[in-house]
């Protein structure tokens, strides 16, 4: 942290704008997520917890698949490029889940931290451009178009959830619990 930068990186604003208050909410909960995946081998991002199948390797590339579609494709009609443009999305619904067994560490870090990194540029270059309220090529079966307002809130939500999913496996891996990463911490990749 530096001098000039007294709270951490994730701390959304005590009284901002809609957008900054927005914006700080969806960084905490990503900041949080990768925080609870940081620093584990193979083994440690591969445990379950119980009847479940979900890995905090499988989090780490489902979330890194939602950050790549969400302000791409689902947005603005866009390619979000490989891996994901071309999944077997159809026959293995889950793909991103499944797959992830199959990556290193190193790959499941560095994709999770290119998305969020690409989907935060994306996102401000359309909020800048057109706002919250603009409409997005997303539609119900109805054919109403959601919001880019309506896309965050529910990056939100994918994240709230998944945080929580994150929480346990952590607990369950090496005893890692909290709610914030400690003030100094910064993401660190594999075998930390």
């Amino acid at each position: 942290m530096s001098p000039d930068s007294p709270t951490p990186p994730w701390e959304p604003p005590l009284a901002g704008s809609e957008v900054e208050h927005l914006l700080g909410m969806l960084d905490r909960l990503r900041w949080t997520f990768r925080w609870k995946a940081d620093g584990l081998d193979a083994a440690g991002l591969s445990a379950t917890v119980g009847a479940s199948s979900l890995t905090l390797g499988g989090l780490l590339k489902h979330l890194a698949a939602v950050e790549a579609i969400q302000f791409t494709w689902k947005a603005f009609r866009g390619d979000p490029g490989p891996p994901w443009n071309t999944a077997d999305w159809e026959s293995t619904p889950d793909w991103d889940l499944r797959s992830a067994g199959e990556d290193s560490p190193a790959e499941l870090y560095a994709l999770y931290d290119e998305s969020v990194t690409a989907s935060r540029t994306r996102l401000r270059a359309a909020i800048d451009d057109g706002g919250l309220d603009q409409l997005t090529a997303e539609e119900n079966e109805s054919g109403q178009h959601a919001s880019l307002r309506r896309l965050v809130c529910d990056l939100v939500e994918e994240y709230g959830r998944h945080t929580g999913h994150a929480d346990l496996l952590r607990e369950a891996v090496d005893g890692r619990v909290g709610e914030d990463p400690p003030d100094d911490w910064r993401p660190v990749g594999a075998g930390a």
